[in-house]
């Protein structure tokens, strides 16, 4: 990027001093030589430092100072077809006139300037009003993406919602996937491959965000400012994200809550499959554990060490770490 622009301000001032031989060759008595050029390279090199100095006014800045510049026209319209000067001195009303425009096309510029975050919000949110999309919005975090699970669930068409995911989200994950630690790093390569998989889900609607906001903003902010404009749901597996999204009145999605909903109630008589890993207390007891991390004691069943076998429940007992299921083996029902 830096060096084609490099490309261009080097071609654009050759253009200039081309330009400035032409107005010679066209008038050779108007001007010497050397003063055309040096006049076309003073305009080359004035053109170039502006640039340098609006460097990081982005266009939806622009497109910002451009709706300040017609509201100033517009209030300088008002004012002029006002009743307010007739009658009065031409010069006196030529002056106040000018004051008007310069001062209303300063304050509407800055105005514009300052809230471009919410002004660049309403170009974007066309897209989302309730007339053009059926579904409701969820906008995604980094941490959602790293976890992967969200991968399942928007698989399996649960989700029924538009995914959202702003650009400095993707940054954000390029920057951890460029890290020098390799954990790190490869929380960011797979936030960046779970990305690249929703794209591929059929009949998923996944979209990128461009929002414009400072970058001295914490990333909770942005995520609290985005979902808020929006009216969408939040969607991470960050504890402290989600309080302060309770705090501004933002609803967020738990990974972690909807994985514990998913996995059944286990009671007595029940009988499901259940991989045995290590030895039990007592002997010949066997232990295995449920997909919510509830620990699985089957009597009779060391033998069975390393394998998956068919179990009944016996007993379930509550624990600090959620429930203990005691069963016993069922029939010759194994499975190696």
């Amino acid at each position: 990027m830096n060096r084609n622009l490099t490309i261009i301000r080097v071609a654009f001032f050759a253009l200039c001093l081309m330009g400035g031989w032409l107005v010679w060759y066209a008038n050779p008595d108007w001007k010497p030589l050397v003063t055309c050029l040096l006049v076309a390279a003073g305009i080359g090199a004035l053109t170039i430092l502006l640039d340098l100095l609006l460097k990081g006014f982005s266009l939806r800045a622009l497109t910002a100072v451009t709706f300040g510049l017609v509201m100033a026209v517009l209030i300088s319209v008002l004012i002029n077809a006002s009743p307010f000067f007739t009658g009065a001195d031409p010069k006196d009303v030529f002056m106040v006139r000018i004051v008007l425009f310069v001062v209303t096309l300063y304050v509407t510029t800055v105005m514009a300037i300052r809230g471009r975050d919410d002004f660049n919000l309403i170009i974007p949110y066309v897209r989302f009003v309730p007339q053009e999309v059926a579904s409701p919005l969820v906008v995604a975090d980094a941490s959602a993406l790293i976890d992967g699970r969200i991968l399942g669930v928007c698989q399996s068409h649960f989700l029924g919602s538009t995914l959202v995911i702003p650009r400095f989200v993707i940054e954000e994950l390029n920057r951890v996937a460029d890290s020098t630690d390799p954990q790190r790093q490869t929380r960011g390569r797979r936030g960046l491959e779970v990305l690249n998989e929703l794209r591929r889900i059929p009949a998923f609607e996944l979209r990128v965000h461009d929002i414009a906001l400072e970058n001295r903003q914490q990333m909770d902010d942005k995520l609290i400012f985005v979902a808020r404009s929006m009216k969408a749901r939040l969607l991470t597996t960050d504890y402290n994200l989600a309080k302060l999204a309770e705090f501004h009145d933002v609803q967020w999605l738990n990974l972690n809550k909807l994985a514990r909903a998913l996995h059944p109630e286990v009671t007595v008589g029940d009988c499901f499959s259940v991989e045995l890993v290590k030895p039990g207390k007592e002997s010949s007891q066997a232990v295995g554990y449920l997909g919510d991390g509830s620990m699985v004691v089957v009597n009779d069943a060391e033998k069975f060490i390393g394998r998956e076998i068919d179990v009944e429940v016996v007993n379930v007992v509550p624990s600090a770490g959620g429930k203990m299921v005691f069963a016993r083996t069922v029939g010759a029902s194994k499975r190696a």
